[in-house]
């Protein structure tokens, strides 16, 4: 049997999501438990296939190894696997893919990654790591347009 390594939505919406994750952040008092809260999403993330951990499948533009792969079902839905050589940003890519995978392209494109400054996520990182996670962003809203354009 093979694993699945593509997140499903958790949250009805990305906006759900995004709120949820939110409130989750809110728990802590500062930075450093949330680090560790974002640590274990990560670690909570579908196993990667070892094949995807190759140049064809990874994000330019972040300072760690972060890979992605997506795939459209047949209803239409974009769903994203991810991983990254970090722990931190692991935990960063489980959350934007909590926010974008299992979303129609058009969904994914009306959710502006801005709620990363505003959760205060990008500013709590270092220059480098706020960059990365900006290009992981990216990276899923290209897709989106790719399959959007494709329809």
């Amino acid at each position: 049997m093979t694993v699945d390594p593509f997140v499903k939505p958790e949250d009805e919406t990305a906006q759900d999501a995004i709120a949820a994750i939110g409130e989750e952040l809110d728990l802590f008092d500062d930075w450093m438990d949330r680090y560790q809260y974002i640590i274990e999403l990560g670690r909570k993330l579908p196993l990667f296939p070892p094949q995807w951990t190759d140049d064809a499948h990874r994000v330019p533009g972040c300072q760690s190894q972060v890979w992605l792969e997506a795939h459209k079902d047949e209803n239409g839905l974009l769903y994203f696997a991810g991983a990254s050589d970090a722990a931190i940003v692991s935990g960063l890519v489980a959350l934007l893919l909590r926010v974008y995978s299992g979303r129609t392209p058009e969904e994914i494109l009306a959710t502006d990654p801005s709620f990363l400054s505003d959760l205060g996520l990008v500013q709590a990182l270092s220059t480098n790591r706020g960059n990365g996670v900006e290009a992981m962003a990216r990276a899923i809203r290209t897709r989106a347009a790719h399959e959007q354009d494709a329809d």
